[in-house]
């Protein structure tokens, strides 16, 4: 089985692929040695790493080295965050995830804050498919609780249609009522991802829910990071930093 193949067989409705996102090859081997059947970058976590802001900032040549430092160190199938694509043209963007070592990517419906027209995203996702054939998992970001209307029906219709142009999940980013969350399920006929944060039900009340994948996106980056800055501080005043461990 292809880690493309091993990596869709675990998007289970009701049974999600739990996926705690990583930033460099040291949090990937953490989340592996943890158990997790795969692992997926989070592309706001990696920008930071490398010393760039999040929303297409970061050089694709640097992304794409990021993912692959990651790929080479794992043994489970590793899904990447590449935002939009960072303005390559299908073909060439498959071919760059396939390169570095991926098995799946996500990928948002929006430029620089502003909603892409769902007829030029399906477009665009159903031209990556035809250059990735079944090597890449496909999960397809909503951006409308964020940037758009806010209502369900205009994300189902997205999410509709970026399945029938060939995406594996839907990703509605910022959705958390677990009533909407239910309802969006149920209406999109396809797996669904939801980004866990403060305030969205937890991972088995998603799963009682119907979602399929639960991801974590920049939050382990900013915790682990907070967690840094105290002992920093400690450090800089003279005390002990490993004091309240």
């Amino acid at each position: 089985m292809t880690n493309a193949a091993a990596l869709r067989a675990l998007h289970v409705p009701g049974d999600p692929l739990i996926l705690p996102n990583v930033w460099d090859a040291a949090s990937a081997r953490a989340v592996q040695e943890a158990g997790f059947p795969a692992l997926a970058t989070g592309s706001a976590a990696v920008a930071a790493v490398l010393g760039y802001e999040d929303g297409e900032q970061t050089p694709p040549g640097e992304m794409f080295a990021a993912i692959a430092r990651i790929a080479r160190i794992a043994t489970v199938p590793v899904t990447a965050d590449v935002e939009r694509g960072y303005g390559l043209e299908p073909a060439e963007l498959a071919e760059r995830l396939c390169g570095a070592g991926a098995a799946g990517c996500n990928l948002e419906d929006s430029r620089h804050d502003t909603m892409v027209a769902v007829d030029e995203q399906a477009r665009f996702l159903s031209e990556v498919r035809r250059a990735a054939g079944d090597d890449l998992v496909i999960n397809a970001r909503v951006d409308t609780y964020i940037l758009g209307s806010k209502e369900r029906a205009d994300a189902v219709e997205r999410g509709r249609r970026y399945l029938e142009a060939g995406a594996d999940c839907v990703y509605p980013i910022g959705l958390g009522d677990p009533e909407e969350i239910r309802a969006f399920v149920q209406e999109v006929g396809g797996p669904v991802n939801i980004l866990f944060r403060p305030g969205v039900p937890d991972p088995a009340a998603l799963a009682a829910l119907g979602v399929a994948r639960v991801s974590y996106g920049h939050g382990l980056h900013l915790a682990a990071h907070t967690y840094a800055k105290r002992l920093i501080t400690a450090v800089k005043e003279g005390r002990d930093p490993y004091a309240s461990r």
